[in-house]
């Protein structure tokens, strides 16, 4: 089916990108750019697209799910597939970047994920170069690295992707490096678990304990340090991949906070500021793990096995590579992203009671872990 578009784009509006797009000057009268984001309507989709036109750019949204946003009369909307090549066509119109969000996450089928993110993402690429697009901003995942037994994990580290989302995210790096060209440039970001305004997924679990007065459960004694990462700052780091030259731009990058404590003094920071006087409890690694994985297997909780076999393991990444050739300078620290996310769920709670999902802009199935609750 071809895709719906809700606003008209000019087909002979192009830019020389290159030439305007600066950090400095973008924004200013007549100094604007088309962006596509694909998976626009998801977490990451809506954040961008505010951090775009709060910058005087377009933005185009290319989503199998409706823009539901207050911005939607601002943006080009097209409701549509990317493993549709035709849906591809008639989104990248006009298009002078792609930031290339659209994904299957780890509760969705292997079949869809493969789909999604294999085959997806060689089309968007082929379609950009197709259309004329001067770059494809990739946005990968550290999921790519599995489990490793040192930190901080760099760049050059090997990947080992767990479960078909890992080995996914891995097959789509070699599509976007590949698809690197003299007109085509492709940077690739590697984010943390990033978290902010519309952020739910597993983080509503946790939010809704808080926010009933209840405690968390954590895997050993939580002085692993975990780092996560505010979805401003990763829009920073994208925006940089969009406006740096190639010389800088077009490369692999990790990025992540950088300042970070241990899972248990991060998440008792959330509590304190729930204003409960809950605590963070420890329970026994293996027994706890064994209990998931078969809860995984009768699939009675929404932890995959990349959440449960890391969470009691130190898992941060460098970003140095980011910090010395973009200028990558996060604002925000693991408590105060976590804390903020959790004042918006607060504030918002009652548009999504009783919603689940699959994506990180809904709350997921508790399952079993619903359970537990009364507990803590």
């Amino acid at each position: 089916m071809p895709v719906e578009a809700r606003a008209a784009t000019d087909p002979d509006e192009r830019h020389d990108v290159q030439r305007f797009l600066q950090p400095q000057s973008a924004g200013a009268e007549g100094h604007r750019a088309r962006f596509l984001i694909t998976g626009g309507a998801g977490f990451l989709g809506i954040n961008l697209t505010r951090y775009l036109l709060a910058r005087g750019q377009q933005v185009t949204s290319l989503d199998l799910a409706p823009f539901a946003y207050p911005e939607r009369d601002r943006i080009t909307e097209c409701t549509g597939d990317i493993r549709n090549r035709e849906d591809l066509r008639a989104a990248l119109v006009g298009v002078d970047i792609v930031i290339h969000c659209a994904a299957a996450l780890p509760l969705y089928s292997r079949e869809d994920i493969y789909t999604t993110d294999i085959d997806g993402t060689r089309r968007v690429m082929e379609e950009a170069r197709r259309a004329g697009c001067s770059r494809a901003v990739h946005i990968s995942s550290t999921a790519v690295y599995g489990i490793p037994d040192r930190h901080p994990l760099r760049e050059d580290d090997p990947l080992v992707g767990i479960g078909p989302y890992g080995e996914a995210k891995i097959e789509a790096e070699h599509i976007a490096r590949a698809a690197r060209a003299d007109d085509f440039i492709v940077p690739i970001l590697r984010p943390k678990t990033f978290i902010g305004e519309e952020r739910l997924g597993v983080f509503a679990l946790l939010y809704e304990w808080a926010a009933d007065g209840h405690g968390f459960p954590i895997l050993g004694s939580g002085r692993n340090r975990y780092q996560y990462l505010a979805v401003e700052d990763l829009c920073d780091a994208i925006w940089l991949c969009c406006t740096l030259p190639r010389e800088r731009a077009e490369a692999t990058f990790n990025i992540g906070a950088r300042e970070f404590g241990t899972v248990r003094e991060d998440f008792q920071a959330l509590l304190d500021h729930a204003g409960y006087d809950k605590r963070v409890r420890s329970l026994p690694i293996q027994p706890a793990i064994w209990a998931l994985r078969a809860l995984d297997r009768l699939k009675l909780s929404p932890l995959y096995p990349w959440v449960y076999e890391t969470v009691a393991k130190d898992s941060y990444v460098s970003i140095a590579r980011a910090e010395e050739r973009l200028g990558f300078a996060p604002r925000h620290s693991n408590q105060a992203a976590l804390i903020r996310n959790y004042d918006w769920y607060v504030a918002n709670r009652a548009t999504f009671e009783g919603a689940a999902g699959i994506s990180h802009r809904q709350p997921w199935k508790q399952g079993a872990l619903a359970l537990a609750k009364r507990f803590f």
